[in-house]
């Protein structure tokens, strides 16, 4: 058994979440977890710009973001997320 597996059979176990939402539990967070900061930045910018933020407001907000998440970057600035979103 593979440990993707067992973390599904003790999701199972320990919780109420039968096997199909437990599998959907550990597929969501693997992927939240193996995000770049680059697909990160061009996520929530996408996000933040359906709310109808400025870039200026967006680009704020996602240093302060970044720096709470898991990534192992230095801070980026507002320019180098301009380049990530449109090139």
């Amino acid at each position: 058994m593979d440990d993707l597996e067992a973390l599904i059979n003790h999701l199972v176990q320990t919780t109420r979440l039968d096997r199909d939402e437990a599998y959907r539990v550990v597929r969501e967070v693997t992927a939240y977890c193996s995000e770049t900061a680059e697909e990160f930045v061009v996520r929530r910018h996408l996000e933040l710009q359906a709310d109808r933020l400025t870039n200026a407001v967006i680009f704020e907000r996602l240093s302060r973001e970044i720096e709470a998440r898991r990534f192992r970057v230095s801070p980026l600035s507002a320019r180098q997320m301009r380049r990530i979103v449109y090139g």
